[in-house]
């Protein structure tokens, strides 16, 4: 309810992706979720806000390009990480920072770097590699994310990903093929893991479920990776499949792998695949997804809402007021009904009838707060 009344009175709303506002045909947006919803005990909102409304626009950030660049860029390579990130890579003696080991390092590497839960799908990639046979026999496959223990862990469910991870290196005998590197913070080295992974002539996989915009998608790109991302969210306003990268369907798993294997099967066939995509990738970021094209959208856009704001000043105020009375005179009220839950343990209810009758009294209470006596 604080978005809608927020998204109603601001001037104009900045957002990262088309999606975001209106979803696809298959998924709402973030924000059309605001056009119509219910509070139980406290109101429905039948018009919450018009998602094709004006006030919606899209800039999409971009990538420090300082710290993401492409990878043939070797005056700027910050050599003086690759000795850890070779580590990293290839090391096969297992510690609290990495586990698994890649017996061929000749093979290109699929790389795929988020958080572990269930949402980003580092599982999800980890079986489609372990099912698809073609696609261990061409790459190598390297996850950064979480902890290796799942002691480590404060969340449920990443500890309930760790341990699926675990199991899954078993069940598909991953070992010589798989490299699990814990989570890692330095971006300048991640920056320049990205661009080690592009000399082995690897790619960067994102298998979310969903991803709201897609910011490694952005990172890797930026760096020359050939880049496979969700088709479910922003990843597939990034990327033009076929183009400058390609979109994976995180539900269908061999699919998606399939499409990972042909590309890999092409580029071992013409190496020159590999460079098509990459710049192509390149391309598509420095026309549509950097910080000065980002800031030039952000002053052209205050400029036109200052403009507009003074255009429609009467119509503005009007609305203003009409938010404030509902704010104060109706949802301020209803918020003061809602029971405040009790932090002392619930005591087993043993008469029903008082329970019946307490709800009574809260409900007449209610009306007359509402009504008056």
């Amino acid at each position: 309810m604080a978005d809608t009344v927020a998204m109603n009175a601001t001037d104009f709303i900045i957002t990262s992706t088309y999606q975001e506002i209106a979803g696809s045909k298959d998924r709402p947006g973030q924000y059309e979720s605001h056009a119509a919803f219910t509070l139980p005990g406290l109101c429905r909102v039948v018009s919450g806000i018009n998602v094709f409304d004006p006030k919606f626009n899209i800039a999409a950030p971009g990538a420090d390009q300082s710290v993401y660049f492409p990878y043939t860029e070797k005056e700027k390579r910050l050599t003086q990480f690759q000795p850890a990130i070779e580590d990293l890579l290839f090391s096969k003696v297992d510690n609290n920072e990495h586990i698994g080991y890649l017996a061929d390092r000749r093979k290109p590497i699929i790389f795929s770097m988020a958080r572990l839960d269930v949402v980003k799908n580092l599982s999800g990639l980890v079986e489609w590699f372990g099912k698809n046979k073609r696609l261990r026999n061409l790459v190598n496959l390297v996850i950064v994310g979480g902890f290796f223990d799942p002691s480590k862990s404060k969340d449920r469910e990443e500890m309930a990903e760790i341990k699926k991870m675990h199991d899954l290196i078993d069940k598909y005998q991953l070992k010589g093929q798989f490299r699990w590197i814990a989570a890692q913070t330095n971006r300048y080295r991640n920056g320049e893991l990205y661009r080690c992974i592009a000399d082995t002539r690897g790619a960067f996989v994102q298998p979310a479920l969903y991803e709201a915009f897609g910011l490694t998608v952005i990172e890797a790109m930026n760096c020359g990776l050939p880049t496979f991302a969700t088709n479910q969210g922003g990843p597939a306003e990034i990327i033009v499949d076929g183009v400058s990268g390609f979109h994976i369907d995180p539900l269908n798993g061999d699919e998606s792998s399939k499409k990972i294997s042909d590309f890999f099967e092409k580029c071992k066939m013409d190496p020159s695949q590999w460079n098509v995509i990459s710049a192509a990738g390149l391309q598509r970021i420095n026309e549509c997804y950097t910080w000065k094209i980002y800031a030039n959208k952000m002053v052209n856009m205050g400029n036109i809402y200052t403009f507009w704001r003074q255009v429609n000043k009467e119509q503005k105020e009007a609305k203003q007021r009409y938010i404030q009375m509902f704010y104060n005179l109706i949802f301020k009220n209803l918020v003061k009904t809602v029971p405040v839950p009790s932090d002392e343990p619930q005591q087993a209810v043993t008469k029903q009838p008082s329970l019946k009758s307490q709800s009574t009294r809260r409900s007449q209470s209610r009306l007359q707060r509402l009504f008056g006596n």
